[in-house]
């Protein structure tokens, strides 16, 4: 057990978000289980408040990436803050998305806010945001083991999601998650983690 948790330590860490994609196509099949795995996850009272759109047409990336952009740019140029745009500086971020279309797959997450009974009546989802965030998770971490490389992607607002994706009011935009192969160039700062002293306490 204490080897496979330290093999399990050792591949995560390797772990990097990437911003520059190759086009290479993925494998179907692979994503679909991938996602199966996000799928197991615990959520409030197992409702699974979560619907996973596996994006690879490139029209419909045109438009995401199109509609991305904009609000990127409307964030850069009047709501983002001085000290925001300093902590993306280090990152080398600006209002421009090539990923969204270069990369083979846009996994869009949405959080169901609520569902529907058998009846067509409105039912109440418990902890949304803690449900599809430890799905999400998992998703990563799934798709690192099978040797692809992730972006999670949040505009500031994320609305335009729901019509070019055809979705139904109830579902909130949670994240983009860009899925791909690292292009040839790609390139990622080096970036440090905290210790496990600064992140945990043994009591």
């Amino acid at each position: 057990m204490q080897k496979r948790a330290a093999d399990f330590y050792a591949r995560m860490r390797r772990r990097r978000t990437v911003r520059e994609f190759s086009n290479q196509d993925v494998d179907r099949r692979i994503i679909k289980d991938c996602l199966r795995a996000a799928g197991t996850a615990p959520s409030g009272a197992n409702q699974q408040p979560w619907q996973f759109v596996a994006v690879s047409d490139p029209s419909l990336k045109k438009q995401i990436r199109d509609a991305a952009e904009k609000v990127e740019r409307d964030f850069y140029q009047k709501e983002s803050t001085a000290v925001w745009r300093h902590e993306l500086k280090k990152l080398k971020t600006n209002p421009s998305k090539p990923f969204l279309e270069t990369a083979p797959y846009l996994i869009v997450i949405f959080a169901e806010r609520f569902g529907y009974n058998k009846n067509g009546q409105k039912k109440k989802h418990y902890y949304v945001s803690e449900s599809v965030g430890i799905a999400t998770g998992i998703l990563i971490t799934a798709l690192h083991q099978a040797g692809l490389v992730s972006l999670t992607y949040t505009p500031a607002n994320m609305q335009f999601l729901n019509k070019i994706l055809s979705r139904p009011d109830n579902e909130k935009p949670f994240l983009i998650l860009v899925v791909g192969y690292p292009s040839a160039t790609a390139r990622v700062p080096e970036l440090t983690k905290k210790s496990l002293k600064e992140i945990s306490k043994f009591i």
